[in-house]
């Protein structure tokens, strides 16, 4: 069997194989009513078919904490009972097809409040569903209303914010909770020091703009259970300048280490490994597995296990990174849509035992009968 298709064990949870899916956010969610923020139809088939398709885990989008985290008012949320509900739905269904149901638990901070990204992900006023949005610093993203800098009230706020929405993802059948910490969002513009100017203990070095980060990471781990595992999505770089001295340094991968070895620390039993996000003009050098090496890196460095995500296309690509201990799991988007069945199609070319559902499989397996 290829190592892309032998199980992971992540405390007691077995995942069945080692190619997920990532979140990706639909922009389809009610914005208004009493369905705001609850999967609908859509989502639920659009997260069962890639159970189906194979994937060991599907982790839903990014999921709003509370309404003013949402990148769009048109993002899944889960802060009310209508919404969990709703999502109990996707879990069964997905655990019905042999995968993992997660979800990734999210503040979109200073990027939220935008419109739909295909009409242009604009900021959206008050008047047209938008809200004042709020961040590490009143340092806007470029193009974007400037954000309300948050007090450390509103921080204690949040953190419950993230516990309260863990206890509910828990009870509408989740297994495993991500903690969203990457691409600019809010525990990212805590992070990096492109966005965070503070002054007080969430601000200035490093051990003051990973505490809120940590601080949600405790929240989470305090109400999650011992046997299920917690992990945290980073961007490992902001593909800046990595000089002390230079103005415009970023988060780095140096940084990423030392976060988590702290986030392992509280818990966290994987770190899902993107990278930038922080700003519009970074430099960044898209090609096939080009966040691998920071996924690696930071497996061997923080001795934690790591999942690689980015433009991973082909089954001989993915099966490299896991086979070779680059990182424990591969994390796969735009193919995933492209392709819901990439999984099965994988296991074929790897020379695995086929997977197909049986209802699927006789006809895949009879391709010159109608």
């Amino acid at each position: 069997m290829s190592t892309l298709f032998t199980p992971l064990k992540l405390r007691s949870l077995e995942i069945p194989n080692r190619v997920w899916m990532a979140p990706m956010c639909m922009y389809s969610a009610p914005e208004q009513g009493p369905d705001i923020g609850a999967p609908t139809d859509f989502h639920l088939t659009h997260l069962a078919s890639r159970a189906a398709g194979g994937a060991g885990l599907v982790m839903a989008e990014a999921t709003g904490v509370r309404p003013d985290g949402r990148i769009s008012p048109w993002d899944l949320g889960l802060w009310n009972d209508t919404q969990q509900a709703a999502f109990a739905r996707v879990t069964a269904a997905i655990r019905a097809h042999g995968s993992v149901p997660a979800i990734q638990l999210a503040h979109a901070g200073r990027k939220a409040a935008t419109d739909k990204p295909w009409l242009g992900g604009r900021g959206l006023g008050a008047g047209e569903g938008g809200w004042t949005t709020v961040s590490a610093s009143a340092e806007p993203f470029a193009g974007l209303p400037t954000p309300h800098e948050l007090t450390r009230e509103e921080i204690a706020q949040l953190v419950g914010d993230f516990a309260a929405c863990a206890e509910r993802a828990l009870a509408a059948g989740f297994q495993v909770a991500e903690v969203h910490g990457a691409h600019g969002y809010l525990i990212n513009s805590f992070l990096s020091p492109v966005a965070n100017h503070r002054t007080d203990a969430y601000g200035g070095d490093l051990q003051g703009r990973v505490r809120l980060a940590l601080e949600i990471v405790e929240a989470v781990r305090e109400v999650w259970p011992e046997h299920l595992p917690v992990l945290f999505r980073t961007s490992a770089t902001d593909w800046l300048s990595e000089d002390p001295e230079d103005t415009r340094r970023g988060w780095t991968v140096e940084d990423t280490v030392q976060l988590a070895k702290e986030l392992a620390a509280r818990g966290v039993d994987l770190l899902d490994v993107s990278t930038g996000g922080m700003t519009h003009d970074a430099r960044i050098p898209a090609e096939p597995g080009y966040q691998v090496p920071f996924a690696e890196r930071v497996r061997a460095e923080a001795g934690i296990p790591t999942a690689a995500v980015g433009l991973i296309l082909e089954p001989d690509q993915a099966e490299e990174i896991v086979a070779t201990g680059r990182a424990d799991a591969t994390m796969l988007g735009r193919q995933l849509l492209r392709e819901p069945y990439w999984p099965h199609r994988a296991r074929a070319e790897l020379g695995d035992s086929p997977s197909w559902p049986e209802q699927y499989g006789y006809a895949v397996a009879r391709p010159g009968k109608r």
